[in-house]
């Protein structure tokens, strides 16, 4: 059950109701400064794709067998997720097909970085294949590696590179991973970044010292983390816009930072707002609100918990009957939540959504064309990191799994 309101309207109860689409914003057309958006996707998604596929993709999947393991990452449709043998967020399925080095082909129903990841975990015997080489990330995009190799030179050139350690969140490319192992830095998830953090800043000093962490790219996780978790201010955090000169940034400004953020953030998390909450909390005052780290910092604020993609997972199970939920995170996830819990009231955090639109690439005639090449010998989409770039990501992935408390 869910409680919704539109507009000014009164809230009215009843089954988990569809937030009303977006309207369309076509990426370097239009931006919605108020939710931080550059991409939409307009409307519904398409409608659930017909028998015969379905079909199909159990015929293809059974040719396969073990030869092949399939990966669904929590944001992916219900018809993606219905073939997956194993659910869950980026970092955790890399490491399951990285675990069965007996599947010959990994097919990864998530984004590009994802599958980059799991083939630097995985052996040299197996492929790694994704259904859509058009399913991307938009926060990984907005950290190219000739960017980041130009924001270092601006750090040299200011005297504080030394000083400065770099931390990239998973949802980023392998060419930015190999760049922080290259650099002694590491990688964290949005569980783990506060210990990652940790880590960085004893490595220059402390926390509590003069030594900066870079943290990319998404400039939002990193500040929550950093004032939320490690006590440091607002005003010890910067902004690193790779698209200015300096990256709008004085040498003063750098010297006196404890975080450097770089300027990217996730387009949907993005959307949620300090209005969202209060609209939600008037219209069902018991409702707790639960959000993704990688909402705005006005957002995890007025929040009542904040968690990564499996924490919020473990929260709704472990809820009793009867409490209130609103979830601020990507709409497939929060709607496979309100059908899991029928006992609780549900809520997804904003009025209107955008789907991932690159997550939701990945649908089930992209799949179905995917395992039926498989079974027939052709491997298509295959993704394959450099050798040299897999070396020094893989430095930094392992320092994340070295960390304390991984």
């Amino acid at each position: 059950m869910s409680l919704t309101t539109t507009g000014t309207s009164e809230p009215t109860t009843g089954a988990f109701v569809e937030p009303a689409p977006s309207a369309l914003l076509l990426l370097g057309r239009g931006v919605d400064l108020t939710s931080e958006r550059g991409v939409e996707c307009a409307g519904a998604l398409p409608a659930p794709s017909d028998p015969d596929l379905v079909e199909r993709a159990r015929a293809a999947r059974a040719a396969l067998g073990d030869r092949a393991f399939v990966l669904g990452h929590h944001y992916q449709r219900d018809e993606v997720i219905a073939f997956a043998d194993v659910t869950g967020d980026s970092f955790k399925l890399a490491r399951e097909a990285a675990a069965r080095p007996e599947a010959e082909f990994v097919v990864f129903c998530g984004v590009h970085f994802m599958a980059e990841s799991a083939d630097i975990l995985t052996s040299d015997a197996q492929q790694v294949v994704l259904p859509d080489l058009a399913a991307g990330c938009s926060m990984a995009d907005m950290a190219a590696i000739d960017q980041v190799e130009d924001a270092w030179d601006v750090l040299v050139d200011a005297g504080v590179a030394d000083d400065t350690v770099p931390v990239t969140y998973m949802n980023s490319t392998a060419a930015i991973k190999a760049f922080t192992g290259r650099h002694g830095g590491t990688v964290c998830t949005s569980s783990n970044a506060h210990v990652a953090l940790r880590w960085a800043f004893e490595k220059v000093g402390g926390v509590d010292g003069t030594g900066k962490v870079l943290f990319m790219p998404d400039q939002h996780l990193g500040r929550n983390t950093a004032v939320q978790q490690l006590g440091l201010s607002l005003d010890d955090c910067v902004v690193f816009d790779p698209r200015r000169p300096g990256g709008g940034l004085t040498t003063q400004q750098l010297r006196d930072a404890r975080m450097i953020l770089w300027r990217g953030h996730c387009s949907v998390h993005g959307r949620f707002s300090e209005r969202n909450v209060a609209d939600v909390r008037a219209a069902d005052p018991g409702v707790t609100v639960l959000v993704h780290p990688e909402c705005k910092h006005e957002v995890v604020t007025a929040a009542d918990m904040v968690g990564s993609t499996e924490y919020i997972i473990k929260a709704l199970d472990a809820a009793p009957a009867g409490s209130s939920w609103a979830i601020g995170t990507e709409l497939n996830l929060v709607r496979r939540l309100a059908a899991a819990h029928p006992d609780k009231t549900v809520h997804y955090l904003d009025s209107t959504v955008c789907f991932c639109s690159t997550m939701n690439r990945i649908d089930l005639p992209h799949l179905v064309w995917t395992l039926e090449s498989l079974a027939a010998r052709r491997v298509v989409n295959r993704i394959v990191v450099d050798p040299d770039d897999a070396h020094w990501a893989r430095v930094a992935l392992d320092q994340m799994l070295a960390l304390p408390g991984y």
